[in-house]
């Protein structure tokens, strides 16, 4: 089940709905192309920019020059110094590999930054850099490290770029451990920050939310050439930020226009909330015409999801499912409710409007690929359907695997994969459509956190099952509390093995893609984190941040 929340009113822009017998036409996407044009670029600050530029390129030290890179990362303009931040990163490579610089660094903040800038950047950088901070007969980190608390937050922050390395898993427990026994001798601000760190690690986290987050709550505070990067961030939030609003507005009028809210009332009616899955994932300003895109294809998956789970006779379904097998507007569906017969045909040409997109931009004819995802979600609701009408509670091998395609993070990945148009060959797709873990674990990390037992939707009465109902009626003499363990374990174990894949220098993917997949997997934890009140109080504050607020 994918979650229903309300979104302040504030995001939204009308209320009104259009005709629902009014199919898209070409000449809408048209318009909307036009439109696009005219959405507002953010506008690069030339001095600031130059200054940041300097600091990226005339580093004095490469301590000097791993603060800047971070810094600029982590207040979320690495967009605009992409270019610099490569041969930056090339650079301390050479050097660190070359004349052993990681040998030779002295503290261990300088070992954890070097570690992790190179390594979420598929550089091959061993672990084995912080063996000279631990105590070899014990395998623990040394207790004299934690006088440094900086160093003690860059090792945290390193132990998330975890491919299953156990000195990395001795390194999150020593400096959690150490973080929360010595938060209160910190001072209030300092103090602070490290709640905030420890609730969201950078590399679990999306970069958008923790640096507005830091700006909001943190910033201003700061003197010299990392001032400069802070006003420089909050300049480029808000041109990013009125951007994103023109986005949505978009967004809202294409759903208007389309009209299918009006005839399917039992659906979620929420453009804004479809809009911040595609603002997230497809994160870089430049990318604005794709998350437009992109956010029709996420609503089709809300909708059909809402069209299983809440509305269709298992009959009924057995129907659409076939028509959509068949892909062809000529496919029967005059049996099926209006409903049904009306979101086949809009997604149908929706999909080929998006593929067209494809193809003018880049010269590759998606429909088959794009058509076989819709085809393999459709099929996994129709399983999930036939488990519940015969009160079939599935092994949780068999709910898992098909939990992965109902989830709906296969069919949105492979149509970013397309939008974006970087690295597609023949190759590439047909390794693409295996759903490796770049896929395949994302969809994971969302299926188990959904099924975590937080995620329960207070406004819809579905019939979705969960792999903890599963593992349970398979291990009667387990308790609650331990599947529990078991889901976060199995969560730990798919966010290892993302990161074996992206961070892996002979990946088939681009960086850009690969971003995509990561990003999919943090907004997970932002769009599933419910309270006791079966509220988002994450998403929601994610939300005001990004779209509603102000500097």
């Amino acid at each position: 089940m994918l979650p229903l929340i309300q979104l302040p009113c504030s995001s939204c822009f009308s209320c009104s709905l259009g005709n629902p017998n009014r199919s898209i036409k070409s000449s809408r996407h048209k318009q909307q192309q036009q439109k696009q044009q005219k959405l507002v670029v953010p506008i690069t600050d030339d001095r600031a920019h130059g200054e940041i530029r300097n600091m990226l390129c005339d580093a004095r030290s490469s301590s000097e020059l791993m603060l800047a890179i971070d810094c600029v990362q982590k207040l979320d303009v690495e967009h605009h110094f992409e270019e610099e931040i490569v041969a930056a990163l090339e650079s301390l490579y050479r050097e660190s590999y070359a004349d052993q610089l990681h040998r030779r660094v002295n503290t261990l903040h300088e070992a954890a930054l070097l570690f992790r800038l190179l390594r979420q950047t598929r550089y091959p950088v061993s672990s084995d850099i912080f063996l000279r901070f631990t105590d070899h007969k014990r395998g623990e980190f040394m207790p004299s490290l934690t006088g440094g608390s900086h160093g003690i937050v860059s090792l945290l922050e390193a132990s998330y770029l975890n491919t299953g390395e156990g000195i990395l898993y001795e390194a999150n427990r020593f400096a959690t451990h150490h973080l929360n026994s010595s938060m209160p001798h910190f001072a209030p601000h300092f103090a602070k920050f490290i709640r905030q760190t420890l609730a969201h690690p950078y590399h679990v986290s999306l970069q958008s939310y923790r640096a507005r987050r830091f700006l909001v709550s943190l910033g201003g505070g700061e003197q010299g050439r990392r001032k400069i990067v802070e006003e420089f961030a909050r300049r480029d939030f808000k041109e990013v930020q009125l951007l994103h609003l023109q986005e949505l507005e978009q967004v809202t009028s294409w759903w208007e226009t389309l009209g299918l809210a009006r005839e399917l009332k039992f659906a979620r009616d929420q453009p804004s909330k479809w809009y911040t899955w595609s603002m997230t994932v497809l994160s870089n300003p430049k990318f604005s015409s794709y998350r437009v895109a992109l956010t029709k294809v996420i609503a089709f998956v809300y909708l059909i999801d809402d069209i299983f789970d809440v509305y269709g006779s298992l009959d009924e379904l057995k129907l659409f499912v076939k028509a959509m097998n068949k892909w062809e507007l000529s496919a029967n569906i005059d049996p099926l409710p209006i409903c049904m017969k009306i979101t086949y045909t809009a997604l149908f040409e929706t999909t080929n409007e998006i593929a067209q997109m494809i193809y003018k931009e880049h010269g590759w004819n998606p429909m088959d690929s794009l058509k076989n995802a819709w085809i393999e979600l459709c099929n996994a609701f129709l399983v999930e359907a036939k488990w519940f009408e015969q009160s079939q509670v599935p092994t949780s091998h068999d709910y898992f695997k098909n939990g992965i395609f109902s989830c709906g993070v296969p069919v949105v990945l492979i149509h970013i994969y397309f939008l974006l148009g970087q690295a597609i060959t023949h190759e590439n797709v047909s390794y693409l459509e295996t759903y490796p873990n770049l896929i395949s674990c994302p969809a994971t990390i969302l299926r188990l956190w959904d099924d975590l037992g937080s995620a329960k939707d207070e406004e819809q009465d579905g019939k979705d099952g969960s792999f903890l109902e599963c593992f349970m009626k398979e291990n009667p003499h387990c308790s609650f509390e331990v599947a529990k363990e078991e889901v976060m374990r199995l969560i730990t174990k798919a966010w290892e093995e993302l990161n074996k894949e992206s961070f892996s220098s002979s990946t088939k993917f681009s960086r850009d893609f690969v971003k995509c997949c990561l990003n999919t997997a943090r907004m997970v934890r932002v769009m599933y984190s419910y309270n006791e009140k079966h509220k988002l109080p994450m998403f929601e504050d994610y939300v005001n941040l990004l779209l509603i607020e102000n500097f």
